[in-house]
């Protein structure tokens, strides 16, 4: 597999134990397939970044892919709740992140790599949305698709390390690669709020799934697919 990662530094060696608890799927090192993608992600106002590349040996290596009919949304939400930090900003919303995890989680430490949905900007806006009760399941599921998100590749294991080899850089524009940051953001916000705007609410909400106990094999839940 050819992943890149995006980052303010050429990174030669990636060193497991390092990085952030409190990412999307808890420590590890984050990557894309997408060079463009990883380009976008390593860029700040006014400062260019770099992509680094690598090749990373899958061969025997335990998978996960959130992003295939076996899991729904609500694991993407179980894992995100485990390790992000959400806004509790109505009383469901904390019967909610307890059910999630107990009904819904996901051992992502069991894995040597991890492939899902990355939860920034707008992504991360929705499933706190989500989470408070203000859109359905299955608004959270199209939303997701707003704005031709990508995936990340999260290299988990020091096995998985291990296999790392470094490829490369290429240097990213900020000029260039923040406004395209920026486009992509801003088109699934205002995708969200034309959304919205439909006033559908007959989907289902989580006080309903609270209220019904609902589970992974209930049919309403979206299943996940590649985007």
């Amino acid at each position: 597999m050819k992943i890149y990662h995006g980052s303010q530094n050429v990174i030669k060696v990636p060193q497991y134990g390092l990085g952030k608890v409190g990412n999307d799927f808890g420590l590890g090192f984050y990557c894309t397939e997408s060079e463009d993608l990883a380009k976008e992600w390593s860029v700040q106002p006014n400062r260019d970044g770099f992509a680094n590349a690598y090749e990373l040996d899958t061969d025997g290596l335990n998978i996960l892919r959130l992003n295939t009919p076996e899991f729904t949304i609500l694991n993407w939400m179980a894992i995100l709740v485990t390790h992000r930090q959400f806004k509790m900003k109505v009383p469901v919303a904390g019967a909610a992140y307890h059910y999630l995890k107990s009904r819904f989680a996901v051992n992502v430490d069991a894995y040597d790599v991890i492939i899902g949905y990355r939860a920034d900007d707008s992504y991360f806006d929705f499933a706190e949305a989500f989470l408070n009760n203000s859109i359905s399941v299955e608004q959270l599921a199209v939303a997701l698709r707003l704005g031709k998100l990508g995936e990340q590749v999260v290299v988990k294991s020091r096995e998985a390390f291990r296999r790392l080899k470094f490829n490369g850089f290429a240097t990213a524009d900020s000029s260039l690669y923040y406004p395209r940051r920026q486009a992509r953001n801003d088109s699934a916000g205002h995708k969200f709020e034309e959304l919205l705007s439909r006033n559908d609410f007959s989907g289902l909400y989580m006080n309903i799934i609270l209220a019904q106990r609902i589970g992974n094999d209930d049919e309403r839940i979206p299943r996940n697919s590649a985007p």
